[in-house]
């Protein structure tokens, strides 16, 4: 199968775009050891790898710019240059600044932009230094939310498992915005313990309509993950969410740390019911981010 779109990938020029993490020499992070992905990733080489493996398009999330807009900006010229290429984008915005519409007036004047992210929660350890968790508190955050839900815009979500069940009643409360989860909710504890309790948390955020779940990232928790090993979380996200509701992504270069872009795919084609396929590869994405995809 081809025309495949990859929903959650990255890209970045360093010498176009400040990213404060990418400058950080030798500071461990909650996915492991950046120092090899700590230089340019561009188009060009996303596609040399995506591209063998059925991949048409794809959609650009947002990654730790100092400057949401100029990050922006950037994916957008990246997208004007690379017409063959439909790619889509997920922006930077605090929901909780004041001037939220003016920003998000700016960003919707660049037509790739299609939803923003603001992440809730990346892992125990770093939630408890950066305090992002006090969004979910935060009056203005379900105000943004709602307020990017009106203007068409979706919201994709980043958290881990202990905060689905509050992020739940925050998103209930605003059903008109299209929520995209992030990483299939970061399930970080890989025990049989462990992927029990995410199941359960997960039903807080599957039975909500507006909720998409993305199958990506599953490598920055195990490094050394194999197809079986991944196998349940799989399984999990397509019987709480169906093949409408799921997508695939890479997270590349992240994920690109632990193994190879056609390695990852056809774990993904292995584990994903043969019936399945054209929901979770393609027309889920294209339908929650409106993106046109050429067929082969």
């Amino acid at each position: 199968m081809t025309g495949w779109i990859d929903a959650h990938h990255h890209l970045w020029d360093l010498e176009a775009v400040h990213y404060p993490w990418l400058m950080a020499r030798g500071v461990e992070r909650f996915f492991g050891d950046p120092t090899p992905i700590q230089r340019n990733f561009l188009l060009r080489e996303f596609r040399s790898e995506a591209e063998p493996c059925g991949i048409r398009a794809s959609i650009h999330i947002q990654v730790g710019a100092e400057n949401g807009l100029d990050e922006a900006q950037w994916v957008q010229s990246v997208a004007d240059a690379n017409p063959d290429w439909p790619m889509a984008q997920v922006v930077f915005c605090d929901l909780t600044s004041a001037d939220l519409s003016a920003q998000l007036e700016t960003f919707q004047s660049l037509p790739t932009v299609r939803g923003v992210r603001q992440i809730v929660g990346r892992a125990p350890g770093e939630d408890a230094q950066t305090g992002t968790n006090t969004l979910l508190d935060d009056p203005r955050f379900l105000t943004g939310l709602q307020k990017a839900g009106r203007r068409g815009l979706s919201f994709d979500l980043q958290l881990i498992p202990g905060l689905m069940e509050k992020t739940a009643g925050v998103l209930a409360q605003a059903l008109n915005t299209k929520v995209a989860l992030c990483h299939a909710g970061s399930p970080h504890d890989r025990s049989p313990e462990g992927l029990k309790e995410w199941a359960k948390h997960l039903r807080h955020l599957s039975d909500l309509p507006q909720v998409t779940c993305k199958l990506s990232g599953l490598g920055m928790f195990d490094h050394n993950w194999t197809v079986e090993s991944i196998r349940p979380i799989v399984d999990e996200c397509l019987a709480q969410f169906g093949a409408d509701r799921v997508m695939f992504g890479s997270n590349f270069p992240v994920d690109k740390l632990y193994c190879d872009y056609t390695s990852l795919a056809q774990a993904y084609r292995d584990l994903v019911p043969a019936e399945a396929h054209s929901g979770v590869f393609r027309e889920t994405a294209a339908r929650f981010y409106d993106l046109e995809v050429p067929r082969d």
